[in-house]
């Protein structure tokens, strides 16, 4: 990755490491994350997320490495109101509205936000007088983040924002958060739902067993995971030698049909007819589910490799996919 002139960042780790015990829980994390871009961290339970966002916070210190935002700590980040988490733990406050709520931290920070805005950029200026106690799920949530919001910050960070929320309300807070980001602020969130990151990331860092195993565009993971499915019918043919198909990367089978992975589908169709192998063929792109399971089933994770896009560079900072 090319390295980000320490003006431009936000984000950056340096070979991050925090253990629980055994655990290591991140196990040597290299990262940037420009100012202005919205950055998906993606992974399975347990693959390290949270505690990548602990540190980044400043909540846990790494045992080893270093984590910089701004180009400070992460404690001087927080404490000058460039810094605004919306976590999953939290209950609310009883007894008290949401403008009192969202006005309390406000004045807790240098450079606050008017409350006013905050509310009006999370979609709940209508809820100002009600109290917070009495919110449903969905309208509780973008309580959350308008106190997020509440000190300006540069940077947001969004653990499952959208955990347990309806349809309605998941599409009304990504419509808040994209009008955050369109003012040029960053924001990092992490997220299984993988739609939702698709739809409102500008690229995608995905974490398994605490080192980064893929970042990059939706659609260069989604190369490097093979960027095509083609389906046929077996038939009664067996599966044998379907693997060494060109531009197949797996293949699997599911009774009698064959689902091929393949970042050539095009070889791979013309390979299939001339064994005379297209009964009920179907090619279809990779999803982001694909490449994310693919992406983090088993593998060897001795060292770190490059997958260089062969059509050029894509995505805003002229990255290509790295994978590990």
């Amino acid at each position: 990755m090319t390295k980000t002139p320490d003006t431009d960042r936000a984000v950056s780790f340096t070979g991050a490491v925090k253990a629980f015990g055994d655990v290591r829980a991140v196990d040597g994390i290299d990262l940037e994350i420009r100012r202005g871009e919205t950055v998906a961290l993606l992974g399975r339970n347990g693959a390290g997320k949270s505690t990548t966002l602990s540190l980044l916070l400043g909540l846990n210190e790494p045992d080893a490495g270093e984590v910089r935002l701004f180009g400070g700590t992460p404690a001087r980040a927080v404490g000058a109101g460039m810094v605004g988490a919306m976590l999953q733990e939290g209950r609310a406050v009883p007894r008290v509205t949401v403008r009192e709520l969202v006005g309390f931290v406000a004045g807790t920070y240098p450079a606050a936000m008017s409350v006013a805005e905050a509310l009006e950029l999370a979609g709940i200026a209508e809820l100002a007088d009600r109290r917070v106690d009495r919110l449903s799920g969905g309208q509780a949530q973008r309580v959350r983040f308008a106190v997020a919001l509440a000190g300006n910050p540069a940077l947001i960070v969004l653990d499952e924002p959208t955990a347990a929320l309806d349809v309605e309300a998941r599409h009304a807070f990504w419509a808040s958060m994209r009008a955050y980001a369109r003012r040029g602020h960053t924001v990092l969130f992490s997220t299984h739902y993988l739609e939702e990151a698709d739809d409102n990331a500008d690229r995608f860092v995905v974490i398994d067993r605490g080192r980064i195993v893929a970042d990059g565009t939706g659609e260069q993971l989604r190369r490097a995971a093979g960027g095509s499915l083609v389906s046929v019918d077996l038939a009664g043919r067996g599966a044998e030698g379907l693997s060494l198909l060109p531009g197949v990367v797996s293949v699997e089978v599911r009774g009698d049909r064959a689902r091929l992975r393949t970042d050539d589908s095009d070889a791979t169709v013309i390979a299939l007819a001339e064994l005379g192998a297209i009964r009920n063929l179907e090619v279809a792109p990779a999803s982001l589910d694909d490449a994310f399971l693919a992406l983090t089933g088993p593998t060897d994770l001795t060292g770190p490799a490059d997958l260089t896009d062969p059509a050029g560079p894509t995505g805003p900072d002229n990255s290509t996919l790295e994978t590990a």
